[in-house]
C-alpha cells in the first residue's frame, strides 16, 4: 500500500512546489507592474484632503517624492506579494484538482468547474492568502503614506478577510471561465492559450475583483492607517469606519482612489496571469 501510494504523494508535493513557484514569478510581475498604481489608490483613500484627484495625487507625489515615491513601502510587498500569490495559486490549484475528482474528472484531464465551484476555489484561496495579506499590506499602506508604527499592531483583519473571499471568489472564477471557455469553443490545451489572451482575462479578472471589493479595500486601507490609540484613533471596528465614511464623505468616500486601481488590474493582474501561465509552461 505504502509503495503504491508514495509515487502519488510525491507527484502531489511536486505539483504544490510548481504551484508555488509559478504563483511566486506572477506576484513578483504584479507587484513591480501594479506598485506606482496601487501608492496613488491608498494615497487617495487614506489622504482625501490632500489630493484633489488621481492626476493631482500623480504630480504631488514626483514634487515631493521624485520617481521613486511610486515605490515607497515595495521591499514589502516584492516579499510578501510573492509569498501571497503563490498561497493564491497554490489553494486555488488544489481546490481545481479536488473540485475536479468531486466532478468525476478522469486523471491528467484538466477539470472543468461549475461557476459556484470557481468562485468557491478562488474564495478559499484569498481566505487562505489574508493570514499574510493583512500584515504584508498593513505595513506597505504605512510606507505609502509615510506613516508611523507600522508593525505595532495588525489592524483591520474583518476587512481584509472579507476582501479577499469575495474579491478573489471573482477573481479566479472570471480568469477560469473565461479560460475553460475558450480551451472548449478551440479545442486549445491550457499551455496553447496565446500570451496576449492570458493578458486580457487576467485584466477581466482584475475588473472583476475590484469591480465588487473595492468599498470594503476603501474600509480596510483607512482602518490599515489609522491612530493606534487616543485621538489619533478615529476608527473602532469595520462598522464603524464604514459609517464614518458615509457620514463624512458619503458614497464617493468608499470610491475614493478607484481610478488608479482600475488602471492598475489590466497591467497588474495581466502580468500576474501571465508571469504564472508561462512559470507553469516551463516547470512542466
Amino acid at each position: 500500500m505504502s509503495q503504491q501510494g508514495e509515487p502519488q504523494s510525491n507527484d502531489g508535493a511536486m505539483r504544490a512546489v510548481k504551484d508555488c513557484i509559478a504563483g511566486s514569478a506572477g506576484g513578483i510581475a504584479q507587484v513591480l507592474v501594479g506598485q506606482p498604481f496601487d501608492t496613488v489608490k491608498v494615497r487617495l483613500q487614506t489622504q482625501p484632503d490632500m489630493y484633489k484627484g488621481t492626476m493631482d495625487a500623480v504630480r504631488k507625489t514626483i514634487q515631493n517624492d521624485g520617481f521613486g515615491g511610486f515605490y515607497k513601502g515595495t521591499t514589502t510587498p516584492l516579499v510578501g506579494v510573492g509569498l501571497c500569490v503563490s498561497i493564491q495559486f497554490l489553494v486555488m490549484e488544489h481546490m481545481k484538482r479536488t473540485f475536479g475528482r468531486i466532478n468525476g474528472t478522469p486523471a491528467g484531464q484538466a477539470p472543468v468547474l461549475t461557476p459556484s465551484q470557481l468562485y468557491m476555489a478562488g474564495a478559499a484561496a484569498g481566505v487562505a492568502n489574508s493570514v499574510v495579506s493583512g500584515p504584508v499590506e498593513h505595513i506597505r499602506v504605512r510606507l505609502q503614506v509615510q506613516s508611523s508604527g507600522a508593525a505595532a499592531e495588525y489592524k483591520g483583519p474583518v476587512a481584509t478577510l472579507i476582501r479577499e473571499f469575495n474579491g478573489y471568489g471573482m477573481y479566479f472564477l472570471a480568469y477560469e471561465a473565461l479560460v475553460q471557455r475558450t480551451m472548449a469553443s478551440t479545442g486549445k490545451s491550457r499551455s496553447e492559450l496565446s500570451t496576449a489572451l492570458v493578458c486580457l482575462y487576467g485584466t477581466a479578472a482584475g475588473f472583476a475583483m475590484w469591480g465588487t471589493s473595492y468599498p470594503i479595500d476603501a474600509i480596510k486601507s483607512k482602518l490599515q492607517t489609522d491612530g493606534f490609540s487616543g485621538e489619533k484613533r478615529k476608527y473602532y471596528g469595520t462598522l464603524d469606519c464604514a459609517r464614518k465614511i458615509m457620514r463624512q464623505e458619503g458614497l464617493k468616500g468608499f470610491f475614493r482612489g478607484i481610478t488608479p486601481c482600475l488602471l492598475r488590474a489590466a497591467p497588474a493582474n495581466g502580468a500576474t496571469f501571465v508571469g504564472f501561465e508561462i512559470a507553469m509552461r516551463y516547470l512542466g
